[in-house]
């Protein structure tokens, strides 16, 4: 299960793009938490503990208490430029929300894919899972198994056995999460083999 965050954060008092700019030279990141059938309410918070969060590589996906209400993070702005963080957007949540969260994807047991050992390439098409989940109890990740994948043959959530309370936020179709696929050279190879198996008939047929 994903950790709890905190962050601690200070009202804002002015909004706009001047205070904005004036809270970031200041070290600060200019946030909103809204949602939960409350009123919007403009914070800041620290740029330095926003960015050791952010490099935890789950923070999307965490609950954040900010100042002792519970959130989830929907948003982050980023410099272009720079990579700095710009805003941040924070949904109230409840302890048990049914919230929809983006979860990291790990594949395991490539070893014990067919189609890998036999120099094929895994093709991935998503990266994360949407899942519909109970607040409490968001996954740090998904692992999904290789296992017994040949060259050519797919993987698709239907075949991903997800976590106790979650399901996929997509149900309207049953969508690709990997593929294995043959390598360049072997596809190469084999287009080799077809052209010259092609000029071979045509030669045939010519001397016909």
């Amino acid at each position: 299960m994903s950790e709890t965050l905190t962050l601690s954060a200070e009202t804002r008092d002015r909004v706009g793009k001047g205070a904005s700019r004036a809270l970031r030279r200041e070290g600060r990141v200019p946030a909103v938490i809204y949602g939960n059938k409350a009123d919007p309410v403009g914070i800041h918070v620290s740029e330095r503990e926003l960015t050791k969060l952010l490099n935890t590589g789950h923070f999307m996906n965490s609950v954040v208490m900010i100042n002792g209400e519970r959130t989830l993070p929907k948003d982050v702005a980023f410099d272009v430029v720079t990579d700095r963080p710009l805003h941040v957007d924070f949904l109230r949540i409840s302890e048990h929300a049914t919230v929809t969260v983006q979860v990291p994807i790990v594949f395991v047991d490539e070893e014990e894919a067919p189609g890998i050992k036999r120099g094929g390439v895994l093709n991935i098409v998503r990266h994360d899972l949407d899942l519909v989940v109970d607040a409490a109890h968001i996954p740090d990740e998904i692992q999904i198994s290789l296992k017994g994948l040949e060259v050519g043959e797919s993987l698709h959530i239907s075949a991903v056995t997800l976590p106790e309370g979650a399901k996929s936020a997509i149900t309207d179709r049953d969508f690709t999460i990997a593929t294995i696929v043959a390598p360049s050279a072997l596809k190469s190879s084999e287009g080799d083999t077809q052209t010259e198996a092609a000029s071979e008939n045509e030669g045939e047929g010519e001397g016909e």
